[in-house]
């Protein structure tokens, strides 16, 4: 079974991204592309920097911790990856 990943993308603005995949590598590729499976906050933001991978068992683990992450302050969401 697959595991899934939540991964916070920093971007050229310095802003962060959160996001939740089953493929990191493929994910990651399709949002460098900047082409139609990129996310629509990050068009026109590269370059991208992956900053943060989180490994869990299920999809629901993933949701879950993703929606925890993007409530919390930019700040603390720093100290997950400095």
């Amino acid at each position: 079974m697959k595991k899934w990943t939540v991964y916070i993308i920093k971007t050229k603005l310095d802003t962060l991204y959160t996001g939740i995949t089953n493929d990191l590598e493929r994910r990651f590729k399709e949002h460098v592309s900047q082409g139609s499976k990129t996310a629509k906050y990050l068009l026109g933001k590269a370059p991208l920097e992956l900053v943060y991978i989180h490994e869990v068992d299920t999809r629901s683990e993933a949701l879950s911790l993703e929606a925890k992450i993007k409530k919390l302050p930019k700040k603390d969401k720093v100290k997950l990856f400095i």
